[in-house]
């Protein structure tokens, strides 16, 4: 069904775009090009978002010859003294070292031991963690120290030495590190966005300090200060000048207010004063009345202000950010409305028109498949049940997240609807009749409802009506979550357990092994844990069970020389996971990177190389998912592959299942499995039997405090077997495997088709 209008709306607590196919026009483009375009100034700045001034007009003003000469390119040459020995090179390890990039802005929060726990603390939860790096300045250190708070006590209260000691400080410390420098009292709420984009248009190369310009007392002709409840900015290059002057200022300055005695000393050892605007960027401020109500406040100098002074309790700092978080919430939905309409404006001068608009408005298009296996599928769902359950089940009960999500769904699409034909109609849920859902990768998580709504008109008349809608809940909000630095060239200890069971299948691993690793020289090495139950062990003098794979491995260390594969034989009724890990990482050092392997494993480079990277020491451990192909005897019966399909097969994922039963394949470094085994051993002395019921994924999951990285890997490729499930280990281990067991059997398909001939077999 074409939708014929659209309604776009963004929400903070659900972020979900509404499109409705009703019969009139819902559209939000209601702005022509001249209303978009208009040249109004005297408008509120919050409107038009300009709170600085366009970067169209800082061009301007270099090309009129009005811009500032310190943002010239300047060439430095480089002359080599043929006299002097040479010298290598250092090269530094990051370019922002090498090239002289510093971070744009510090905040010091001058506090007292009284206000600490209070204001203080109030300014770091509030504004602390949008700055890159905020300090608080104290006299005396209180007796408990918020936690989470960077706190400097220099020994003594006195005003004008707390801002000396703090003035030394940031230049010891930090003066090359940043730009700018921001001092502020904690009875003042600071915006931090704006902060940040006001000196990010400001050149970091000059003296300045700016904030709210005061007189002196007793009155000067032009020299202020900058007043320091409001806040003010400091440069790097003045603080680099000041700094030989502060013992003199210290000395000579008298003063009991410490704003005050740093612009005395800057005026008479520097000879800048104060200002509120430089470079056409205007340092905002607001003075909060007595008894204020921050939700009242609806002024443009209040809405514009980047510090608000005085704060008298912590309560009042928190109703300010909540005010001033609403408000750059509207300010940004504004923001998203008018670029809808350039981008619908603009529209016009593409070559697809008006109809290469894609709805919502700014989201990217839907997915367009090329081949019919990149289509996705929708899920259809009710507000009972839900058609494409996990275990591949025709129907199974919505719950959990699935519920919430529809819930919450259903909810969003009613609460829109009303907005937009308040008053004229109002609606009322009475049920969801049919519901769509699928996730698009280039855009989000798409729906389509058929809601069955009762509709009142103002005078009281009702109808039950059946509308679709269409919502987007778009993908916003990406997060870069940082890493530590590895590399691919991690030498990799590969463990391979092998049973009295197992042992026909380890000639294939030695030979895959041998092919991708040792022919290659990678840097990996191969231990083998050979388990023998209580029987076997008793006999070894006499015949040994793993001969045949003793002379294999001799084979091998034949053939490449110096390579060396050691074995360890272990005795054990029921051979858990970590009884062997113990053995194993004891043998090791502990910045040894494991791959615990099955003999089944197909072992290849890729596989190694994401190993490495994605076992992170003292971070991050890495389980990944293998690819199991489905039994033969299912797949393809009474008939042999063809040739064509083996081909097929060396190049792509054969005929199988991603089996997520399995938690066998395991890369992690030893010494974040000992600090693991070490907080377990507390619960093994009430419990003996805990190393039987889990496995290394249990370990890592309960007592590492790692992220447990378990995704599935196309590398990891294993032929069908039929695992032997050992009753003695714990419930849960023993039902993956038979899960596992049953699933890697075959598809669907193909064990409907294998019924269906048994059936008409039997018929006959």
């Amino acid at each position: 069904m074409r939708l014929s209008s659209f309604l776009a709306v963004f929400r903070p607590a659900l972020p979900l775009i509404l499109g409705l196919s009703l019969g009139c026009s819902l559209s939000l483009l209601m702005v022509s090009w001249t209303q978009g375009d208009t040249d109004d100034s005297c408008g509120d700045e919050l409107g038009n978002g300009r709170l600085f001034r366009a970067r169209g007009d800082a061009q301007r003003d270099s090309r009129d010859g009005a811009g500032d000469e310190d943002v010239q390119p300047r060439i430095v040459p480089y002359h080599k003294d043929p006299n002097k020995p040479h010298k290598k090179v250092l090269r530094t390890r990051y370019i922002h070292t090498e090239l002289g990039i510093r971070e744009r802005l510090l905040v010091g929060v001058l506090t007292s031991r009284a206000t600490l726990n209070t204001l203080a603390v109030a300014v770091n939860r509030t504004v602390a963690h949008r700055f890159h790096r905020t300090f608080f300045f104290t006299g005396l250190r209180s007796p408990k120290v918020p936690h989470g708070m960077a706190v400097v006590a220099h020994g003594d209260d006195r005003p004008v030495w707390l801002m000396y000691e703090t003035i030394r400080h940031l230049h010891q410390h930090y003066g090359s590190d940043y730009d700018w420098f921001l001092l502020a009292q904690d009875d003042t709420y600071m915006q931090a966005d704006r902060l940040s984009e006001l000196v990010g248009h400001l050149s970091a190369g000059q003296d300045l300090y700016m904030g709210r310009a005061e007189e002196f007392i007793g009155g000067e002709e032009k020299a202020r200060y900058c007043h320091g409840g409001y806040g003010y900015l400091l440069s790097r290059s003045l603080l680099a000048r000041l700094q030989p002057h502060l013992d003199t200022c210290r000395n000579d300055i008298l003063s009991v207010r410490p704003d005050e005695w740093l612009g005395r000393c800057i005026i008479d050892y520097l000879g800048l004063s104060c200002v509120e605007v430089h470079q056409e960027m205007t340092y905002r401020y607001f003075e909060l009345g007595k008894n204020a109500d921050p939700e009242r406040e609806d002024g443009v100098q209040f809405k514009n202000a980047f510090t608000v002074h005085p704060i008298s309790e912590p309560n009042l700092m928190y109703r300010l950010h909540k005010r001033f978080s609403q408000i750059e919430l509207e300010w940004t939905y504004l923001q998203i409305q008018q670029l809808q309409v350039q981008i619908n404006n603009l529209s016009d001068l593409t070559p697809e028109g008006k109809a290469g608009v894609t709805w919502p408005i700014g989201i990217n298009p839907p997915f367009k498949p090329r081949t019919r296996f990149e289509v996705i599928n929708w899920e259809y769902f009710t507000e009972e049940h839900i058609y494409s359950c996990i275990d591949s089940s025709p129907k199974c009960e919505m719950r959990g997240a699935d519920r919430a999500d529809v819930n919450a769904v259903l909810e969003i699409a009613v609460e829109r609807m009303n907005e937009r034909y308040q008053p004229q109609l109002r609606f009322r849920k009475r049920r969801l009749l049919n519901g769509y859902r699928r996730f698009d990768p280039t855009r989000g998580m798409e729906y389509v409802l058929d809601l069955a709504l009762e509709a009142y008109t103002q005078k009281g008349h009702s109808q039950v009506i059946a509308k679709r809608v269409n919502l987007l809940r778009p993908l916003s909000a990406v997060e870069i979550i940082p890493m530590p630095y590895v590399t691919e060239a991690t030498r990799v200890q590969v463990i391979l357990p092998v049973t009295a069971q197992d042992q026909d299948f380890v000639g294939n691993f030695l030979d895959m092994y041998v092919m991708n690793t040792l022919d290659t020289h990678d840097n990996v090495l191969l231990t083998f844990l050979f388990i023998y139950d209580p029987f076997d062990a008793q006999r070894v003098s006499q015949t040994d069970v793993f001969a045949g794979i003793k002379a294999m491995i001799g084979e091998v260390e034949k053939r490449y020389g110096d390579m060396k594969i050691p074995w360890i034989s272990v005795k054990t009724e029921v051979p858990s996971q970590v009884k062997l890990m113990d053995i194993i990482s004891k043998k090791h050092p502990v910045d040894t990177l494991f791959f615990l392997a099955g003999v089944w494993t197909e072992v290849n480079a890729d596989f190694l190389n994401r190993c490495r990277m994605n076992a992170i020491s003292n971070w991050q451990v890495f389980f990944p998912i293998h690819f199991q192909e489905y039994s033969p005897a299912v797949m393809y019966r009474d008939q042999q592959p063809s040739a064509a399909s083996s081909s097929f097969a060396s190049e792509s994922l054969r005929d199988g299942h991603f089996d997520r039963h399995v938690f066998d394949e395991a890369c992690f470094y030893n010494a974040d499995y000992m600090t693991a085994r070490t907080k377990m051993a507390a619960d093994i002395l009430d419990n003996e039997e805990l190393l039987e019921s889990m496995d290394v994924y249990d370990i890592f999951v309960r007592y590492s405090g790692l992220h447990v990285f378990r995704a599935v890997e196309p590398a990891l490729i294993q032929k069908y077997v039929r695992r032997a499930c050992n009753p003695r280990f714990s419930e849960d281990i023993y039902h993956r495997c038979v899960l596992s067991n049953l699933e890697g059997l075959g598809s669907r398909s193909h064990l409907a088709m294998a019924l269906f001939e048994q059936e008409q077999a039997n018929s006959t």
